[in-house]
């Protein structure tokens, strides 16, 4: 079979954690017009969550084989090994998919992977439409981006030699630096002013001038995003970032751990045990599934900073094992006795 001339366009979607990248993709699945998508979706932690929320979603058109995961790791660090071979899967299939949303971790840099695309294995191939980068407002409104200078002068006082890179604040601009289009998402949950006051923020980082969209959950038309004929890859020198050149970055400033959920809870129940745990020291990140008595759904679970959601997303599978789990991550040596505490009740 020849290959077609053509390169595929692939999206890639970055934000940090909780930021709203999958229900983006979901919104751009479900909203897809008849084009063939194809999903890589890649998370830091050892439950894959995000890809079983894709792949069981009962989207028209989107099968299981249509949703790649790759789990525990970052595609950014792993580039050769993980991601490379996983798009070379989806481009050998008989009916390859005609464009391909790849969804970052929260703690992904995207620049490694946009240069990725200049590998020979995949150069001739694909190409990077766009790099979307979804921003949590209340987030950014909130400060968890940005540096205490008060606390940081006090610190300094007690111990000039402690480390003040903002390890957060770092993986955020790596990513907004790196975009051809910034969504800023949960903007129904900040006013007018803090939405203006983000919005001044973000543009405070950036050194070009980037289109903003506000949006909330994650809707928006797909034609913004998808479409951008942005050639990231031939583009890398306008997209600064904290790391150089062929460096390595790690996320030794972060930890994750899978921990069981207690059965039998009421959604209500568990909401306020998840609220205290996201409030133990150091914790990013909750996020897991559940069963409920007497209900046939699976019961979804997020935290973001001191956020706490629930919903119900699917049925479960007749012989799949209803076993709650819960994703944390945090800071490198949050405080996970607390969070385990928390959910205990």
């Amino acid at each position: 079979m020849t290959a077609s001339l053509a390169k595929v366009p692939c999206t890639i979607i970055t934000g940090f954690l909780g930021a709203g990248k999958t229900t983006l993709v979901r919104h751009l699945l479900e909203n897809a017009g008849g084009k063939r998508l194809a999903v890589l979706v890649n998370e830091f932690g050892d439950l894959g969550f995000d890809g079983s929320f894709l792949a069981g979603c009962g989207i028209e058109g989107c099968t299981e084989e249509d949703v790649v995961e790759l789990p525990n790791g970052c595609i950014c660090c792993t580039v050769a090994d993980d991601f490379v071979p996983a798009l070379e899967k989806l481009l050998n299939r008989p009916n390859p998919p005609e464009h391909i949303l790849i969804e970052t971790s929260g703690l992904a840099l995207p620049k490694p992977l946009v240069t990725a695309f200049n590998w020979p294995a995949i150069r001739s191939r694909v190409t990077v439409d766009g790099v979307i980068a979804v921003v949590d407002g209340p987030a950014v409104a909130e400060g968890q981006f940005a540096d205490d200078p008060e606390a940081m002068a006090a610190q300094a006082a007690q111990d000039s030699s402690v480390e003040h890179d903002n390890p957060l604040e770092e993986v955020f601009e790596d990513q907004i630096l790196c975009a051809d289009l910034i969504l800023l998402n949960k903007s129904d949950l900040v006013d007018a002013e803090a939405r203006a006051r983000v919005i001044a923020e973000i543009r405070a980082h950036l050194p070009k001038a980037i289109k903003i969209v506000e949006t909330s959950h994650g809707k928006v038309e797909p034609a913004l995003i998808v479409g951008l004929n942005a050639a990231a890859e031939s583009d890398l020198a306008a997209r600064p970032s904290h790391h150089g050149e062929g460096e390595d970055h790690d996320h030794d400033d972060f930890d994750s751990v899978s921990l069981p959920l207690p059965a039998g809870l009421s959604p209500e129940t568990l909401s306020i045990r998840m609220t205290k745990a996201a409030e133990a020291e150091g914790v990013l990140r909750l996020k897991g599934f559940t069963a409920v008595p007497g209900k046939p759904m699976r019961l979804v679970v997020q935290g973001v900073g001191r956020r706490v959601s629930h919903h119900f997303d699917r049925a479960w599978g007749a012989d799949e094992a209803r076993d709650g789990r819960l994703v944390v991550i945090g800071l490198k040596g949050f405080d996970r006795t607390a969070v385990e505490a928390a959910l205990a009740g």
